[in-house]
């Protein structure tokens, strides 16, 4: 089979479990060596397990994102022993209260934004380097649909999606004459424990898989996607265009 990543360093954030672990199982598949970032050490394990019976290898890296000297320490290891990274997916993050926003407790708030967008921030200004050095850094942020909508009770993490969207975008225009090709990533409904918390009541059956959804993401990774700054829709199978209020 194919291995169109052969060769390539891959870092996962929240790999544990869910959408991130099925994302970095892919990649290994793809031929990458995966470095999986998650706070939950058992699950690392279970993922790494998973990652060797396909015959690639992981490198576990128990780290909570809201560590920003953790991430610089990662990144000078990364650069130590690789020189580069050639993927990065950033999919950890937290729903946060769903309540009216008057109601919303400041550690909450400081919180989702810590976890949603200064840890992407913080990836992005460490890691940056070792994208540039790869022949074709990728780099895929989860994003949702919530960030447009404006719904009642979704402040925060409405909020802190639409407050990643842009720090990606401009990240994307910042890298336009670099090889660094990054985009962001809506799964829409999807099977996990964050979207069952969100909507208990939806029968998880009727929604596609954190599988399904890495299978759609792999393709953003490789050399090949020359697209920037946009938003994959899954469910839709295409990149969306960003359009300002008219």
């Amino acid at each position: 089979m194919a291995q169109p990543l052969s060769d390539r360093i891959a870092l996962v954030t929240g790999a544990s479990r869910g959408i991130g672990a099925a994302v970095a199982l892919e990649l290994a598949r793809a031929g990458a060596h995966i470095v999986a970032v998650a706070r939950t050490v058992g699950s690392l394990e279970e993922l790494d397990d998973k990652i060797k019976a396909e015959g690639s290898s992981a490198t576990l890296v128990p780290l909570d994102v809201k560590d920003s000297e953790g991430i610089a320490r990662l990144a000078l290891a990364l650069n130590e022993r690789y020189r580069r990274l050639d993927v990065f997916i950033g999919n950890a993050g937290i729903l946060g209260p769903l309540s009216p926003l008057p109601h919303v407790e400041p550690k909450d708030w400081d919180n989702i934004l810590a976890v949603n967008v200064t840890a992407n921030w913080q990836f992005i200004r460490c890691m940056d380097p070792l994208l540039r050095a790869s022949p074709s850094g990728r780099a895929v942020f989860l994003t949702s649909g919530v960030a447009h909508a404006g719904r009642a009770y979704w402040g925060p993490y409405a909020a802190s999606k639409s407050s990643l969207e842009t720090l990606v975008r401009t990240y994307a225009a910042e890298c336009a004459t670099t090889p660094v090709r990054a985009n962001l990533f809506a799964p829409g409904p999807t099977r996990t424990r964050m979207y069952a918390s969100a909507f208990p009541g939806v029968d998880p059956l009727t929604l596609p898989t954190p599988e399904d959804v890495a299978k759609a993401i792999v393709p953003l990774c490789l050399p090949d996607c020359t697209t920037t700054g946009k938003i994959f829709n899954f469910r839709e199978g295409r990149f969306l265009e960003f359009q300002a209020p008219s």
